[in-house]
């Protein structure tokens, strides 16, 4: 029996500098400097759960690190999270592991499109959606989300005319950099126009565990039999659970003509031999601690994105958040601070603020403007962080009102 009362710490200061992480080791070739917060790429600073590492050490103490494949346990503890989840049924035959998330974007790629063929996607968001077709030789055609007020939504009637002469259509489910879950008639939306389009979906779900408030999440697979029968869905438990170096992925294929074109691609170029921890860390993850300790996280990390959108309403309103749906990354509309350039912004936030967070304009243009932060870190690392934010505007206003005020 699960203890669901067990209160896990996550205020705990886990220093990772000199460890190889790449969120502290490499935000000077990011950021341009590293006297600054990091709170930038995708992953927590949180501790890895017990259950995970448990599984490691026991994995660990059979003493050979050799091939390792994936067995029926695996598979039943996806499809019994998949039903438990969200409700859809999976069957083992549906599944096939893959080596991450972005490998089975380019797996996808190379076994349903040719060099020259173009495949969509729905900018901005997540950076390998354009850089892995464009380096495998694929156009990539970008169908711009548009702006609301307090998000982006989908343009139907632009996706409609760029969707045309596509092959491959590459979504985001929930929504990254804005974290925002589609509703199942956006879902079905898409599905239509692809299906009649013989467009392929391959729906990167892997922020799919991460919702407030709750929300469930809905499989783009599962809202109408048009997106059964032209999607791969693609899940990690690796966001949700912060073991993204424990490389834990797999695809879903409902459709029997798409799976063996897929599953044999995968099979045939030997990317189905798993990490010698992944099943066991997945099995972790897919458990009742996995749940217990999911939405103690999920608790904390919402008192994070709250703090943060408080604290900049009331003291820099000019920076306004994206309150996200899902996720621990929130995207930041910074375009009233009135930087003319994307790197003057970025320079702001790295060089003065002394806080490192992702330039918006790399997940396309609909970006121009935005930061991203990871607020999946310790409260005090996010008040440290508005700290910085908020006097570094403060002075910035501070200059711009003395420079107006200087004789002609």
């Amino acid at each position: 029996m699960v203890n669901s009362q067990m209160v896990h710490d996550f205020d705990e200061i886990i220093p990772r500098e000199g460890t190889d992480a790449i969120k502290t080791d490499r935000v000077k070739d990011a950021c341009g400097t590293d006297d600054l917060l990091p709170m930038w790429v995708a992953d927590m600073d949180f501790r890895t759960p017990p259950f995970v590492m448990n599984a490691i050490r026991k994995r660990m103490e059979q003493g050979i690190m050799g091939y390792t494949c994936q067995n029926p346990p695996y598979y039943e503890s996806i499809c019994r999270w998949n039903k438990a989840q969200y409700g859809v049924d999976v069957t083992r035959e549906m599944l096939c592991y893959v080596p991450g998330v972005v490998s089975g974007i380019f797996l996808a790629v190379q076994a349903f499109t040719e060099k020259g063929d173009s495949v969509l996607i729905q900018e901005p968001v997540y950076h390998p959606f354009s850089s892995v077709p464009e380096t495998c030789g694929r156009k990539v055609v970008q169908s711009s989300l548009r702006r609301t007020e307090t998000s982006f939504e989908m343009d139907f009637d632009r996706l409609r005319q760029d969707i045309k002469g596509c092959k491959l259509m590459v979504l985001c489910n929930p929504h990254n950099p804005g974290g925002i879950c589609w509703s199942r008639e956006d879902l079905q939306e898409v599905a239509r126009i692809c299906a009649e389009e013989g467009v392929v979906v391959v729906s990167d779900e892997i922020h799919c565990d991460m919702l407030y408030h709750g929300r469930k999440h809905i499989p783009f697979a599962s809202v109408s039999d048009e997106a059964r029968r032209i999607s791969i869905t693609l899940q990690a438990p690796t966001k949700t659970f912060n073991l993204p170096g424990i490389v834990a992925a797999h695809a879903i294929v409902y459709d029997e003509r798409l799976r063996h074109r897929y599953f044999h691609y995968i099979w045939g170029t030997d990317q189905d031999l798993g990490n010698v921890f992944a099943c066991d860390c997945v099995m972790a993850c897919y458990s009742d601690e996995g749940r217990a300790w999911k939405q103690q996280m999920l608790d904390y990390v919402w008192g994070n994105i709250d703090l943060l959108v408080r604290r900049l309403s009331e003291e820099c309103p000019e920076i306004r958040p994206i309150v996200p749906d899902a996720s621990f990354l929130v995207f930041l509309d910074c375009t009233a601070l009135g930087f003319a350039k994307q790197s003057e912004l970025e320079h702001f936030f790295a060089f003065d603020a002394k806080v490192g967070m992702n330039g918006g304009a790399m997940f396309g243009k609909g970006g121009t403007g935005f930061m991203r932060i990871n607020v999946g870190c310790p409260r005090s690392v996010v008040n440290e962080a508005i700290d910085r934010i908020v006097r570094t505007s403060l002075d910035k206003e501070v200059k711009h009102n003395q420079t107006l005020l200087l004789p002609a």
